[in-house]
């Protein structure tokens, strides 16, 4: 709205009639007319704007699933982050097996769609939560268990948000690392009938523990 303003201000010395300066006003109307639609869309519907996911979605094989609840301990009094929720499978395999109550975050809205439904199916809907949600704005420190699928770089990106978690928080991730951060534990697992191979797993609890490299 300001940007319209100033330009008109600039304008009108050049204009000799109200007729031009009327002119003049509907085209800048006209230039403005698609950004102000969607600034009165998003400010009336409430609603909020994603980009796109950071990466696509493949589904954790159930016996990964349970192997990183394991390998975090989960237990009934726990509440569990999933960031990248995809269908769900955790967070549900969590509540069914453990009681343990979680949210899972996707900021794809088909992902959200399709995890909500997951969660109404198993009837889990009293422990488990799917919110569709950018990863890297969320305040983590609600979590006592946090699971992760991403990539190595989107790994680092969460480190800040990590480091702000209270002590004792488990943090497992399905085949990447963290840069920089040492693991407590890393679990291989052999899996010939998946097309991606083994997997890797990696724990973390916090306050998370910065590797020592060679020489400092």
């Amino acid at each position: 709205m300001r940007s319209i303003r100033d330009s008109i201000v600039k304008l009108r010395p050049l204009c000799r009639s109200k007729r031009i300066l009327a002119l003049l006003l509907v085209g800048l109307l006209a230039l403005y007319a698609a950004p102000l639609s969607r600034w009165a869309k998003k400010t009336l519907s409430g609603e909020e704007t994603f980009r796109k996911p950071d990466v696509a979605f493949i589904t954790t094989p159930q016996k990964v699933v349970d192997r990183m609840l394991e390998l975090a301990e989960v237990k009934e009094d726990d509440l569990l982050y999933d960031l990248g929720c995809g269908d769900a499978r955790i967070n549900i395999t969590a509540a069914q097996r453990y009681g343990c109550r979680g949210i899972g975050y996707d900021i794809s809205a088909k992902r959200v769609e399709v995890s909500r439904a997951n969660v109404l199916k198993n009837g889990v809907e009293d422990l488990v939560k799917i919110e569709r949600a950018d990863v890297f704005t969320l305040d983590l420190r609600a979590a006592s268990v946090i699971t992760l699928y991403l990539l190595p770089e989107l790994n680092d990106r969460l480190i800040p948000q990590l480091e702000r978690l209270r002590p004792g928080v488990r943090i497992v991730s399905h085949d990447f690392d963290m840069k920089g951060i040492r693991p407590d534990e890393v679990v291989s697992i052999e899996d010939k009938d998946d097309p991606y191979g083994d997997h890797t797993l990696f724990l973390w609890t916090t306050p998370l523990k910065k590797k020592v490299i060679s020489g400092e």
